[in-house]
């Protein structure tokens, strides 16, 4: 699917919640296809704009730590291989914006199990603060031996980001080949998705402060 199909996919997504069923139509068919899919224009620039406010004003208050790798008794931090501070989010105590989105997720889910039967349970997500040359190696985002992510979802906040920004996301999208990937500039309403246990993905480093919210679509437990 060449950028421009990619970009037609997304117009009419910021129309609201009534915009859902066409845009999930879409991501359906592309997550069918290829099995991942990049929508711009997901949220409005308001609604962007709302939900990385609601973000820095988390973070002045110190609702951001430093992520790390693995979990369980496994979870470490290891700055060699991925340097963003994480918020988890908590639907109870969420502000207006990201309460609007977590609907709009709602409304996504439903239409993805409806047209691809995907068993799509719940969504649990973070959102990430890059410092300026922050990155994050190669991976993969389920976790071997818990197969509960099925449809990883990366919404970009960044407003104003320029090409020479950086901080692309690389997505490795042919297991065959390794080296394929398609790069994907986190340009402010852009939602990424993907299927969790087959795309292994890098963030390359950026030269401004990088924002998104990221999350899962997970079946039940």
């Amino acid at each position: 699917m060449s950028h421009q199909e990619l970009a037609d996919t997304g117009r009419g997504a910021a129309g609201g919640a009534s915009a859902v069923p066409e845009l999930g139509c879409g991501v359906a068919h592309s997550i069918a296809g290829q099995g991942w899919c990049v929508t711009p224009g997901f949220l409005a620039s308001a609604e962007v704009e709302a939900l990385a406010a609601e973000a820095r004003v988390l973070d002045a208050e110190g609702g951001f730590r430093p992520a790390g790798v693995g979990r369980g008794q496994g979870l470490a931090l290891r700055p060699e291989v991925r340097g963003d501070r994480i918020a988890w989010i908590d639907p109870n105590t969420t502000g207006p914006a990201l309460r609007d989105y977590l609907a709009r997720l709602e409304g996504l889910r439903e239409s993805l199990n409806r047209d691809l039967y995907l068993g799509l349970f719940d969504f649990e997500g973070h959102l990430a603060l890059y410092s300026p040359g922050g990155f994050y190696r190669r991976h993969l985002d389920q976790f071997r031996g818990a197969e509960r992510r099925i449809l990883s979802c990366i919404l970009y906040l960044n407003v104003g980001w320029e090409p020479g920004d950086g901080g692309e996301l690389r997505l490795y999208t042919d297991p065959a080949e390794p080296g394929r990937c398609e790069a994907i500039a986190p340009l402010g309403g852009t939602l990424v998705t993907f299927l969790s246990a087959r795309f292994e993905h890098e963030v390359l480093s950026a030269r401004r402060e990088r924002l998104s919210l990221t999350g899962w679509f997970r079946r039940r437990a």
